[in-house]
């Protein structure tokens, strides 16, 4: 078993996600962030290592405050001088999780509009983040779902100078879009 109790698992083909409580029979007992028990075969689950928060903590920092606060965390090292042989096109594109469980720990007291809304206000920022700081793409992974809030995210793409289509089905399957940002439009 590569799981133990205590483990924080995803599920793969789900949007379930919770702590290792039980492994018995070869089904590994979760308990979901909502409160409900799960059995699962191992190959179903996956182990998760660092939560997204702590991931993208950074994200909403400008270059110059990134660069600073990852100098000061980070170890004091010879650092090479070279310059990053990495060309703008390279770069990965930014990508932003709309899974309403990877926003905030708990949906107790919310409907389906406060969820909406709070995914939206999370997108419209990354969004205005992105083109701030000059990212050419962003993908915002919302799933499939019945389609509500990738019909919003469109809505909102219709009032900036963008591109969107769907992202990498190999990558993302159904559930992204994947915004392409101009730079230097005028308006």
């Amino acid at each position: 078993m590569r799981f133990k109790i205590g483990d924080t698992v995803a599920v793969l083909d789900d949007v379930i996600k919770g702590e290792v409580v039980a492994i018995k029979n070869n089904k590994i007992c979760i308990e979901s962030t909502d409160g409900f028990e799960f059995d699962f075969n191992e190959n179903e689950l996956v182990l998760i290592k660092e939560n997204q928060a702590e991931l993208s903590k950074y994200s909403d920092l400008k270059n110059e405050d990134l660069l600073e606060k990852i100098h000061e965390t980070s170890p004091k090292k010879h650092t090479p001088k070279f310059k990053s042989t990495i060309k703008q096109d390279q770069i990965p594109p930014m990508e932003v999780d709309l899974h309403i469980n990877q926003l905030i720990d708990s949906t107790r007291g919310m409907d389906k509009i406060d969820i909406l809304t709070l995914q939206m206000d999370t997108a419209k920022q990354k969004l205005e983040f992105a083109i701030r700081n000059r990212f050419p793409k962003i993908i915002f992974i919302h799933g499939v779902g019945e389609g509500v809030l990738k019909t919003e995210l469109e809505y909102l793409f219709k009032k900036y100078q963008v591109d969107w289509y769907a992202a990498s089905f190999k990558k993302y399957g159904l559930g992204a879009t994947e915004v392409y940002i101009y730079q230097n439009t005028k308006k």
